[in-house]
C-alpha cells in the first residue's frame, strides 16, 4: 500500500500546486480575494481547481479501497492516470473550457475503474470472511 500513499501524495502535490496557480491567476488578472468571479481567465483556473477538489473526494478513498480489497498494481496504475489526466485537464480548462474532455474523460475513466474494483473486491472480502 505504501505505493498507492505515494500515488495518492502525488495527487494532492498537484492539487496544491493547482492551488499556487489559482492565486497567481487572481494577481494576474486583478480579482480580490474573496471574489471568485469578474474575470473570465481567472474564473477558468478556479473552476479547473474546484472540479479538482470534486474528483479528489471520490479518487482518495477510492483508490485506497481498491488497493486494499482488490489490487495494489491497478490502484497505482489508475491513480497515475487521474493524475495526468487532471493535470491535462487543468492545462486543457485554461485554454480553451470546450477541450477539457480528454482530461475529464481520463479522470472519471481511473475513478469509476477505481470504485468499481473496490466494491468487487471488498464484496468478495466479506463474503470470504
Amino acid at each position: 500500500m505504501a505505493y498507492v500513499t505515494i500515488v495518492v501524495m502525488f495527487a494532492l502535490v498537484e492539487y496544491l500546486y493547482f492551488g499556487v496557480a489559482v492565486g497567481r491567476a487572481r494577481g494576474r488578472h486583478g480579482v480580490a480575494a474573496p471574489a471568485v468571479t469578474g474575470d473570465e481567465k481567472f474564473e477558468r483556473f478556479h473552476r479547473a481547481h474546484q472540479n479538482t477538489l470534486e474528483q479528489l473526494v471520490v479518487f482518495v478513498p477510492a483508490v485506497y479501497a481498491a488497493g486494499y480489497f482488490a489490487n495494489q498494481w491497478l490502484a497505482v496504475i489508475m491513480g497515475v492516470v487521474f493524475i495526468l489526466s487532471r493535470a491535462h485537464y487543468f492545462r486543457s480548462y485554461i485554454a480553451d473550457p470546450e477541450r477539457r474532455g480528454a482530461g475529464m474523460i481520463g479522470s472519471m475513466v481511473a475513478v469509476v475503474t477505481l470504485l468499481a474494483a473496490a466494491v468487487v473486491g471488498a464484496v468478495r472480502y466479506a463474503l470470504a470472511g
